[in-house]
């Protein structure tokens, strides 16, 4: 029997005082949106059926820009009246297989576990439902059973009495049933409770009233499950989402010296005996070699660290390729498009940009090199830029192999640097180096005889 997925997106989240739709409020830099999702697509599910209504066209967009390979899986429903999760799922019903199994998730619960949902989608009941017991149950519907353990329905707590508020279990809004039944469930379910909602909860009462079986699957960790409403529970579920990252890490072998002062927030994998210090945020495609060494303060995006390398304090490694042994910072800034081949060595407060620096090559300290290739064993000194920019269009930049650029140098691009010459500190260099040798472009020190420096005189009428 095939399985598919409903998930209601359909609330405006209104706590959130935000005109972003609420489940694209990201957590670890995805909209919480796509997490469900992603727990979904571990199922394999034939379809998924995601119910929108508050910024329908925007959550869907986002949607399927994240998800072209699995876009013929994704299926849409608008909930234009907002009457209830028992009627957000019956906007979707109509397009799912009455003869398939319907896993209904909430667009909200961004930390689900998909060894949850296996759990779940193995039952063989009439009706499983996701249950949790959390620390604190406060606002969730509880789960009612009778004396000996059967579950006979779900109260919400608006509508509990104070010994029903008592009772700990509760209903995650997740629950799995065959298409078929859920359709005719809700047809019976009415809308005569405290919000004037037909509630998808209510079709419990009515499969104990059929004599269908129906089966509690407890949730691993039920804080996973916790449902966000307002910005301090998007907060939550981050801090949460970030705990789940740090330990996934340390699980691989990477040593992080404090868990809890970590950001990932994209694909990021490490190879063997790593180590990250505090503060630093991983973003985007971030691979790591062995024995790579990321100090405290570092922003690293979309990137690849080869084995050996050290980035120290404070760097900025953005959409950059960095071979092996490479040294980068303190307060260095490696822009899009650079290439670092091995041994290379980016001081502090060097920023490089859209530039390939081949083995061995150093820019040490307090430099621009954009747009530009530079041989091996080049060494370009403090103060140097690339003078790239013309005010309408970008130039390139050549440095030959075992180059020695002198501190404070300009090279006015386009221009190229033979292999082997040596540029005098304080030159500009605005034609081609065709051949090694020393090149010097400043003016000729010179002492003027009998030069007074001025003296200050005070004003008139003070001695």
């Amino acid at each position: 029997m095939p399985l598919e997925v409903i998930i209601l997106a359909a609330g405006q989240g209104k706590r959130m005082r935000s005109s972003l739709p609420k489940v694209l409020h990201p957590v670890g830099a995805r909209p919480m949106l796509a997490h469900v999702v992603d727990a979904a697509l571990h199922l394999d599910p034939a379809r998924i059926h995601i119910v929108t209504g508050h910024g329908s066209e925007l959550v869907r967009g986002t949607m399927e820009s994240l998800y072209p390979e699995d876009s013929g899986r994704l299926s849409w429903a608008l909930q234009a009246d907002q009457k209830g999760t028992g009627h957000a799922v019956s906007q979707a019903l109509p397009d799912v297989d009455s003869k398939s199994r319907c896993l209904v998730l909430v667009g909200d619960v961004p930390l689900l576990d998909p060894a949850d949902l296996a759990r779940l989608a193995d039952s063989s009941a009439s009706l499983a439902l996701l249950t949790a017991k959390p620390s604190d149950p406060t606002g969730l519907g509880r789960i009612l059973r009778d004396s000996d353990g059967n579950i006979t329905g779900i109260v919400e707590e608006r509508d509990a009495s104070p010994a029903e508020r008592a009772i700990g279990e509760i209903n995650t809004g997740i629950m799995l049933a065959r298409a078929e039944d859920l359709t005719r469930w809700l047809n019976g379910v009415g809308c005569d409770n405290d919000q004037g909602e037909y509630y998808l909860t209510d079709i419990v009462a009515l499969a104990v009233a059929e004599g269908c079986s129906i089966d509690g699957v407890p949730a691993g960790d039920a804080d996973r499950l916790r449902g966000i409403n307002s910005r301090a529970d998007l907060a939550a579920a981050e801090r949460g989402y970030q705990k789940l990252a740090a330990n996934a890490l340390m699980e691989a072998g990477v040593t992080l010296r404090d868990p809890a002062r970590l950001d990932v927030r994209g694909d990021v994998h490490f190879g063997q005996d790593c180590m990250v210090d505090i503060n630093v945020v991983l973003e985007g495609d971030v691979t790591v070699g062995d024995n790579v060494t990321i100090g405290p303060g570092c922003v690293i995006r979309n990137a690849r660290i080869g084995d050996h390398s050290h980035i120290h304090p404070h760097s900025v490694i953005e959409n950059s390729v960095l071979g092996r042994h490479c040294n980068v910072g303190p307060f260095a800034r490696l822009r899009p498009h650079t290439e670092l081949a091995d041994n290379v060595r980016i001081g502090n407060f060097v920023e490089i940009k859209k530039s390939s620096l081949d083995e061995g090559a150093k820019v040490n300290h307090l430099a621009y090199v954009g747009d530009s290739s530079v041989g091996r064993q080049t060494n370009i000194g403090a103060g140097v830029i690339t003078c790239n920019y013309d005010g309408a269009n970008k130039h390139r930049t050549e440095i030959g192999n075992d180059v020695f650029v002198g501190s404070d140098c300009q090279l006015v691009a386009p221009v190229r640097i033979a292999d082997g010459a040596t540029i005098g500190a304080g030159s500009t260099i605005t034609r081609n180096i065709d051949k090694p040798g020393l090149v010097v472009s400043r003016a000729r020190q010179q002492t003027i005889p009998g030069w007074k420096r001025p003296i200050k005189q005070p004003p008139e009428g003070k001695s």
